[in-house]
């Protein structure tokens, strides 16, 4: 059955279609769950120039940045599932014959929960929506997918192809704006997964209380990074360069601040204007490798968390154009502007701390951040940051890499999300693990 995307269905309507198919079975079986995610790769490597021309409308995205962080990431991690999707759902036994006996058994195993709603951002408007509707696929449930509307080529485009590719029946799209969300969200589903800011998150959460639905939220917050005394600055200032500045300073785990001692920041300054030309050139206004900010909104709310500090390198804008430079700011004092809020764009602060001691606590001060990163020598220092600061990702030496491994759970915790997911966390996320056991009557 093919279902139209141009004439929206009824939310409720829908919903039930999709329950009313995940009642039959249809996506239990491992074959069914295999061709769903083998189909979705076929999408994604059939249409790869068509992903990069939608994301580049939306986002100025360049195609390499396209292709790597959107594309190529999702197809990559469809792989690994598809590797290791039987083991990872295989029934875990455990030993019961010390209880009931040594005919008695016991285990767990993986049951898909059911219809699961997926909402996406738009600064990775592909990955961060067809990641977790690989993991819920891969768990066997029906999905209902939710593009963001504020990078509308990429969205349509999903709601394009998507019937073409997987079964209608299990899974539709959804686009349209807050009417739209509003109206899925006071459906009954059997996981919400969103990805987005916390003022959204907690609307979402409010609207799942409504039916006891389980919710993973991965929000964002300001991901600081630690550069110790005595570093080699010049490498620490070209992976935080890349890191910071890679979609234009648009990603959720993205370097937020950095924190490091006087002494440290003024090496750092003139390391991080250095590594800013190496990667973009004189004037990143012209590098094919720089993208542009979402809209004018969201270019004027930057635009105002210039003035904090002072500028090292960058500082250029353009409403028109949605561009603002790579920036740097340096002598930046914790309540000013730009230290109040994530700032989800390529603006980089320096904050001056005396040492480890001092970052510690600038850290636990304040919400908990989805990753914090460090630079550093020390074995110790390592510990310590493990030991006493608490975040969503942990990562030294090279910033944003943690979620790149399939194995690893990504997610935040407190104000920077609920849950995780990627690999194996995602058939997590999105089943219900069952406890099993069963003891024989007598012969």
């Amino acid at each position: 059955m093919n279902h139209s995307t141009t004439t929206p269905e009824d939310p409720a309507a829908l919903v039930a279609r999709l329950r009313a198919t995940f009642r039959t079975g249809r996506t239990r079986p491992l074959d069914w769950r295999e061709r769903q995610l083998t189909r979705l790769r076929e999408m994604l490597t059939e249409h790869r120039e068509d992903f990069a021309d939608a994301l580049h409308a939306d986002l100025g995205k360049p195609r390499a940045e396209a292709y790597r962080a959107e594309v190529d990431f999702t197809v990559k991690e469809i792989d690994h599932t598809l590797d290791h999707l039987q083991e990872w759902l295989s029934p875990q036994s455990v030993d019961v014959s010390g209880v009931f006996g040594e005919h008695a058994s016991a285990g767990t195993q993986y049951d898909p929960l059911g219809v699961a709603l997926v909402i996406a951002p738009w600064n990775y408007p592909a990955q961060l929506l067809l990641v977790p509707v690989a993991g819920a696929l891969a768990a066997g449930n029906a999905v209902v997918v939710k593009p963001s509307e504020l990078a509308p080529a990429t969205s349509e485009l999903i709601a394009r192809l998507l019937p073409r590719f997987l079964d209608t029946d299990a899974v539709a799209v959804v686009e349209g704006g807050v009417p739209e969300t509003t109206a899925l969200l006071a459906q009954r589903f059997d996981h919400i997964f969103y990805t987005g800011n916390g003022t959204v998150g907690r609307i979402v959460m409010r609207a799942a209380a409504e039916h006891l639905t389980p919710v993973t939220l991965e929000l964002g917050g300001k991901s600081p990074a630690f550069v110790d005394a005595g570093v080699d600055t010049t490498e620490v200032a070209r992976r935080l360069a890349r890191a910071k500045f890679a979609n234009a300073g648009q990603t959720c785990v993205a370097p937020d601040y950095v924190l490091t001692d006087p002494a440290t920041a003024r090496a750092l300054e003139s390391a991080l204007a250095e590594a800013i030309e190496a990667q973009y050139g004189a004037d990143p206004a012209a590098s094919d490798a720089y993208g542009r900010i979402v809209n004018e909104r969201h270019f004027d709310r930057l635009s105002g968390l210039l003035g904090s500090g002072r500028v090292v390198t960058g500082g250029q804008t353009d409403r028109a154009a949605k561009y603002i430079a790579p920036t740097v700011l340096a002598g930046v004092k914790p309540d000013e502007p730009v230290m109040r809020e994530e700032i989800f764009g390529p603006v980089l602060p320096i904050v001056e701390v005396e040492g480890l001691d001092e970052a510690i606590d600038f850290i636990n001060e304040r919400d908990k951040p989805l990753a914090l990163y460090a630079f550093t020598g020390s074995e110790r220092t390592r510990e310590r940051l493990a030991a006493e600061t608490s975040s969503g990702g942990l990562g030294f030496g090279l910033p944003m890499a943690h979620l790149s491994v399939p194995e690893l759970p990504f997610g935040g915790v407190g104000e920077s999300g609920l849950g995780a997911y990627h690999g194996p966390h995602s058939i997590a996320t999105f089943s219900h693990r069952k406890a099993r056991l069963d003891v024989p009557l007598p012969a």
